[in-house]
């Protein structure tokens, strides 16, 4: 079973900022600069903490992440140009 997780991150070093982001490019569809729309097992989502978080350096930098519930991921506003993709999943279903 997959889940929807939104995963934000201050990272200090633009160095590590532009590693970060890699990282989660290989899990998540890109929302905002550094906020991340991911579905993911269980194992994904522990297998991309796991990586961002070797690259972070913990006393700088901040990574966040949100499990949503369907009934969330389906209230949400979008303000600002263009229109952005979502992440999905046949496995999850946004109504």
């Amino acid at each position: 079973m997959k889940s929807f997780y939104l995963v934000c991150y201050d990272i200090s070093d633009e160095r590590r900022l532009r590693r970060v982001a890699k990282v989660m490019e290989d899990y998540g569809v890109r929302v905002l600069y550094s906020v991340f729309e991911c579905v993911l097992s269980r194992e994904e989502f522990d297998e991309m903490k796991q990586r961002a978080e070797s690259v972070m350096d913990l006393t700088e930098d901040k990574m966040r992440y949100y499990r949503l519930c369907s009934r969330c991921c389906k209230v949400y506003r979008h303000l600002g140009y263009g229109r952005k993709a979502r992440a999905e999943d046949s496995d999850v279903m946004i109504i």
